[in-house]
């Protein structure tokens, strides 16, 4: 079980590469509560996976990094290890799906990452596994790790010092590393403070499973929110969850659209499909009676074909 002092030792670990992002009332008058936009999107690579993936990273040995780093991602945890991989400067695989936006592709690129995509089933056994044929390197799970969990709840300690009365926070579920880390600390800093995953519906693995008590199966969906959802939950995170977690909320993806357009309207905030989510079932009142929400918006790298599509339906 991570502690406050894992959180805080991470805060220090990962000072020069993630930035203390602002907290912001979310713009509207008539929505069910208070909500506030936690604003992962302006990290350095876009996304708050920069805040794992370098906790994670800082703690390998010389002789476990002198082959390079290895991940398997859709984007944004791959721009995290790729960002801390070229700061010391040592080789990047990424192990992508096939439908992997090209912007995140594009910006694994830049970063010096070498990109590797693959059907999506091979995809998710290099989650498994831990590890992908032919390929070395450390590998850097994005999201079944302490540390990179660790890294994530750092956030936790950014809000409980930005909005103390805080009564529920919302956070996108992939595959749980960003919940279970910001949960982790908020049971530590207030545990009262109801902490939600949040899904879309067209991929949605995270409700069923709890209600069934087991992981579960669900038809997934191709769609822009790209960042999250999947076919299954990950036995071990599901343990994480049901220990930590209030419950998982599912939007739908026209709920997604429009909290993605409402973003962009009234906060001038560029949000991916995934970072919109939170924001969608808060707007949509599942979170009652909750009077203060935050919602995490976890990243801003979507395709900019997309983005115009959905601002202008």
């Amino acid at each position: 079980m991570l502690t406050l002092t894992d959180f805080q030792a991470a805060r220090e670990r990962i000072r020069g590469s993630a930035i203390r992002t602002p907290l912001v009332r979310l713009n509207v008058d008539d929505a069910p509560a208070e909500i506030y936009l936690k604003l992962e999107n302006l990290q350095p690579i876009g996304s708050f996976k920069i805040r794992g993936a370098a906790n994670a990273i800082a703690q390998m040995s010389t002789d476990t990094l002198s082959k390079g780093v290895l991940t398997a991602s859709a984007g944004n945890m791959a721009q995290g290890v790729a960002f801390a991989a070229r700061r010391l400067g040592i080789p990047c695989t990424v192990i992508a799906p096939e439908t992997a936006p090209q912007t995140k592709i594009e910006a694994i690129e830049r970063l010096g990452g070498r990109v590797l995509k693959a059907p999506f089933d091979d995809w998710w056994r290099a989650f498994q596994e831990r590890s992908f044929p032919g390929v070395e390197g450390a590998f850097v799970h994005a999201f079944d790790d302490p540390q990179v969990m660790a890294g994530n709840g750092t956030i936790a300690l950014e809000i409980i010092e930005d909005l103390p009365e805080v009564d529920a926070i919302i956070v996108p579920w992939g595959g749980g590393g960003l919940a279970c880390g910001i949960a982790s600390g908020m049971r530590a800093l207030k545990p009262e403070c109801k902490i939600y995953a949040a899904e879309v519906a067209t991929a949605a693995p995270l409700k069923p499973a709890l209600d069934a008590g087991m992981p579960q199966t669900v038809n997934f969906e191709p769609s822009f929110v790209d960042g999250i959802g999947a076919k299954t939950v990950f036995p071990q995170m599901l343990a994480l969850a049901q220990e930590l977690l209030d419950g998982s909320l599912v939007a739908t993806l026209d709920d997604v659209a429009s909290a993605l357009r409402l973003i962009a309207s009234r906060n001038r905030v560029i949000a991916e499909g995934a970072g919109a989510t939170a924001t969608a079932c808060a707007l949509a009142g599942q979170a009652a009676p909750a009077k203060k929400i935050v919602a995490i918006v976890s990243g801003g790298n979507i395709d900019f074909g997309k983005l115009c599509s959905i601002l202008t339906a």
